[in-house]
């Protein structure tokens, strides 16, 4: 990868004010997805923290990451997290299922840095959630292949666990569709073998699927607790940020977001403005990774 093409990034965050000579506490926390569905985990982060500031790089050129193999999954988000640590970031949340399959133990030993992902907080919140011991998991097919969210629930092992593949629900939300006819009908394909599982707690496992909550819960029912990667996400963030005492001083000027793409910005940024809020100002291109 060019240099001078994506590390604009590190152009940019230099432009922002040398974040080393700041203090590693008010240096942003980094995220990335393979789109916009990361932008679910950024919402629940500056929600539940405020006053810290955030780098998101959405991968969108070579995203979604859940159709590809997991060793091509592996290969980008490591390109992505790379660059995100080599820019000072303090933190590094992956935002996405498939990527958190592919590479979580190898980026806790290739980074300096506190790595949180999406699997296991999910996991923790559906084992104390169900009511009943049965347990639905959706993801993108990458995820479910993996057999990640089986790992992480073999020490539960008098949960039943029934999962399943939702593919075109990435889809959808990229294309910023959230309702209508054709989606509930994909929705009933998807869902309702889930449903006849008798599963009263769902992990939406994709960080896409929150914005579908409305078409997922008419699905499935109001009786069915959904649970979402990304608050769970976003609190396991405040509890590494609290015990490695990387908590931004809140005296401090109002934190600085940043939002990058590695495809073309405008159309992310019309999806970010509209999935996560005003936050999202100028979108960057990031560049195409080599």
């Amino acid at each position: 990868m060019s240099s001078q093409d994506f590390w604009a990034l590190r152009r940019h965050t230099e432009s922002r004010g040398a974040l080393r000579l700041r203090g590693v506490a008010d240096a942003p926390i980094g995220i990335f997805d393979s789109g916009v569905g990361g932008l679910t985990v950024a919402r629940a982060v500056l929600d539940q923290l405020p006053h810290e500031p955030v780098l998101y790089v959405g991968d969108t050129a070579r995203g979604p990451y859940g159709p590809r193999p997991i060793a091509e999954v592996r290969a980008f988000a490591l390109d992505v997290m790379d660059h995100l640590v080599d820019s000072g970031v303090k933190m590094l949340v992956i935002a996405c299922n498939s990527a958190s399959a592919a590479v979580l133990r190898d980026a806790r030993e290739r980074y300096d840095v506190p790595v949180v992902e999406v699997v296991q907080p999910a996991v923790r919140r559906a084992v104390s959630a169900t009511r009943n011991g049965h347990v639905g998991v959706i993801g993108t097919r990458a995820t479910i292949a993996s057999g990640a969210y089986e790992d992480a629930f073999a020490a539960a092992p008098h949960l039943a666990l029934t999962t399943g593949a939702c593919p075109r629900f990435v889809e959808f939300v990229e294309r910023g569709v959230t309702g209508g006819d054709e989606l509930i009908a994909v929705a009933h394909e998807y869902l309702d073998p889930i449903a006849a599982a008798r599963v009263d707690t769902l992990v939406l496992g994709c960080t896409h699927y929150p914005l579908l909550t409305g078409v997922i819960s008419y699905v499935m029912g109001e009786d069915v607790t959904l649970v979402s990667s990304a608050e769970e996400t976003a609190k396991d963030v405040y509890r590494t940020l609290v015990a490695h005492n990387l908590v931004r001083d809140s005296a401090l000027p109002e934190p600085q977001h940043s939002f990058l793409a590695t495809g073309d910005p405008a159309p992310f940024a019309v999806l970010g403005r509209r999935f996560l809020g005003p936050e999202v100002g100028e979108v960057e291109r990031a560049g195409v990774f080599a």
